[in-house]
Order: C-alpha cells, then sequence, then structure tokens
C-alpha cells in the first residue's frame, strides 16, 4: 500500500478554479462599475455642452441689444 505523503505542496486543481472564478466575478463587478461612471461622465459632458451653447447664445443676443442702443 502506498504511503501519501502529507508534505505536499502546492494547489489542486479545484482551488485553482475556484480562485479563477472568484477574480472573473470581481472583474466583472468592477467593469460594470466603471462604465457606469463612464457613461454617467458623458450624460454630463453632453450636458454641459448644451448649457454652453445656450449662454453662448444668449451672450449674443446681450450684445447685439447693447449695440442697437449704442453701447
Amino acid at each position: 500500500m502506498k504511503k501519501i505523503n502529507k508534505n505536499k505542496h502546492g494547489f489542486t486543481l479545484t482551488e485553482m478554479i475556484l480562485v479563477v472564478a472568484i477574480i472573473i466575478i470581481l472583474a466583472s463587478a468592477i467593469g460594470i462599475g466603471v462604465a457606469d461612471i463612464i457613461n454617467a461622465g458623458k450624460r454630463a459632458d453632453a450636458q454641459v455642452n448644451k448649457q454652453a451653447s445656450t449662454l453662448r447664445a444668449n451672450i449674443n443676443n446681450s450684445e447685439a441689444k447693447l449695440t442697437y442702443y449704442g453701447f
């Protein structure tokens, strides 16, 4: 009968698969979070650009009125 060597070092295949699965789950959660942040940034950027163009139009209107009154 073979004697079992209890001084083995290393990991079993099951342990490695479990670790890889945990890493994949964590990476996907982080990826989803980053994607949400990027989309929120794009929406905010679009809103800022819209407000900036509205402000430019208002400034041009005000300048036109001032010119009309001789300023």
